[in-house]
């Protein structure tokens, strides 16, 4: 126990089955997870549509639930409504992808790195080296993702509720550099740190921790030299995915509920974020915080557990063929 050499085979048989980012062909990477996120992206930005509707929504038409929302827009504008400035989201979000995952794994390698002399156990130091890679990587990404969060909620509440409306995602950016400056891309970007960043902090902790404990609960601790099937595998991480969507969505609504608020006002209703927190109080009480945790705890849920099973799939496909 007290050499590598020994340490090795004690290594449980599922950490086998992690590649890590140096085992990674970068350019495949990139280029293949492009295309797989932007297929996840289509099928579940409907519900990042519903939530900024209910968030945003003034007292008198605050929709009772997310059925509601959903009745609501499909009458309005039918299905397109759902995908209400889906455009500009998917033209960021490939970017916005690349400086996350790169951030992300590589800050999870040093992490790791950092910890283990604590001897901590394992669903531990796997909670603290994923949090902290999950912080960076927002916090990284954030410069790219912000202006393209302002845009698209803009466009996903235009004509509701009193908002104002756009010919497209070029024409409100125009609009909010005229009125505002580059400034105004970048409304709410402290609250986006404060949300998005502890946000993912919880989701990567919360999914690396809840991984090793349910790969334990199985029988695969460090005294099993059995590789888990490929099913297996799956099954773990999106159950993983699922506990740390419902922890992480349960933390950060009320921040999300307020950056959301602020991002969509313009220049003429200009509200800061106390006066967002007095209103949702005086309208809704405390629980107006949480308007839109359905479709948060939804979306968290459904987008964390098909982003990592689509994920962990993308790295096993990259490997380098040394790996394979």
């Amino acid at each position: 126990m007290d050499s590598g050499e020994i340490a090795r085979p004690k290594v449980p048989a599922f950490d086998r089955t992690e590649i890590n980012w140096d085992k990674l062909d970068k350019t495949k990477l990139y280029v293949v997870g492009a295309g797989l996120f932007t297929g996840v992206t289509v099928a579940l930005y409907p519900i990042s549509v519903i939530k900024t509707r209910m968030q945003v929504a003034s007292k008198d038409v605050a929709q009772k639930n997310a059925f509601a929302a959903i009745r609501n827009i499909l009458k309005v504008d039918g299905i397109p409504g759902l995908y209400r400035g889906f455009g500009t989201v998917i033209t960021g979000a490939v970017p916005a992808r690349i400086v996350f995952l790169t951030s992300l794994e590589t800050t999870k390698v040093a992490s790791l790195k950092l910890v283990e002399p604590f001897k901590l156990s394992e669903p531990v130091q796997a909670a603290i080296a994923n949090g902290i890679a999950g912080m960076a990587a927002s916090l990284c990404s954030q410069a790219v993702f912000v202006p393209i969060d302002v845009v698209s909620q803009k466009l996903m509440v235009q004509g509701y509720s009193g908002y104002a409306k756009y010919n497209g995602g070029l024409d409100v950016a125009r609009k909010i550099l005229k009125s505002d400056g580059v400034r105004g891309l970048y409304r709410g970007f402290g609250l986006s740190i404060m949300t998005y960043s502890p946000s993912s902090a919880v989701w990567w902790a919360s999914y690396g921790s809840s991984q090793r404990i349910i790969w334990r609960l199985l029988g695969h601790g460090n005294d099993t030299e059995t590789v888990p099937s490929q099913w297996k595998i799956m099954c773990v991480q999106a159950t993983g995915g699922v506990v740390a969507g419902a922890v992480a969505s349960c933390i950060t609504t009320p921040l999300d509920t307020i950056k959301t608020r602020l991002q969509v006002s313009d220049s003429k209703q200009k509200q800061t974020a106390r006066q967002v927190v007095k209103r949702l109080i005086v309208e809704d009480g405390w629980k107006g915080f949480y308007r839109g945790l359905g479709p948060r705890f939804f979306s968290m849920s459904a987008w964390g557990t098909t982003m990592i099973v689509a994920y962990e799939y993308l790295k096993r496909l990259c490997a380098k063929s040394e790996e394979i």
